[in-house]
């Protein structure tokens, strides 16, 4: 149970889901950030961006949200779930490109802290065919989904319970994106 009464019923709104619907004048901002972040027109797909935020949740421990993400980067990533989850075991030997490689470097230094980023992961990145966009994207998606996952995990949300839902959701999440996710 949440740790405050976000007036919706927690399993059929689990994670960030209840806490948008409780305070939508805030919800409705976050939504739109991500919407932007990660589906709108990119250099690096809507799935890779997808698998940045699961990663980031993974190491941050995040349940709700490293599911979710892990489920609605797997349905946009033509290698689906197992990518995904040799992506979060262990990025350096995952089946991805170096220049994805170098940007999931640059999103786990973020987790652990903004300083952590150096110049030489930035250069490295950039050696890789990153481009700022890129860099700049991903240091982003990591600190919004660092926020993301202390606001879930702060209010003590409820992850859903059934693997299914987080298919079911990342069906929709595809189809008509994160606006409509409230």
């Amino acid at each position: 149970m949440a740790h405050i009464d976000l007036g919706v019923p927690e399993a059929e709104f689990p994670g960030i889901r209840g806490p948008l619907r409780f305070r939508p004048e805030t919800g409705q901002p976050l939504l739109e950030l991500v919407e932007v972040l990660l589906r709108g027109p990119h250099p690096l797909s809507a799935g890779e961006r997808e698998l940045i935020a699961a990663y980031v949740s993974g190491r941050n421990e995040c349940t709700y949200c490293c599911s979710a993400h892990s489920a609605y980067a797997a349905a946009q990533l033509d290698e689906g779930m197992s990518l995904v989850e040799q992506v979060r075991a262990d990025p350096d030997s995952a089946p991805i490109s170096a220049k994805l490689r170098a940007l999931l470097r640059i999103a786990a230094a973020v987790q652990v802290s903004g300083r952590e980023v150096t110049t030489e992961l930035v250069e490295a990145a950039r050696t890789e065919g990153a481009t700022d966009l890129e860099i700049h994207d991903t240091v982003l998606i990591a600190a919004a989904f660092c926020m993301f996952n202390r606001y879930v995990d702060g209010l003590g949300t409820v992850p859903a319970a059934d693997p299914q839902w987080y298919v079911q959701a990342s069906e929709r999440i595809v189809r008509t994106g994160y606006r409509q996710v409230v």
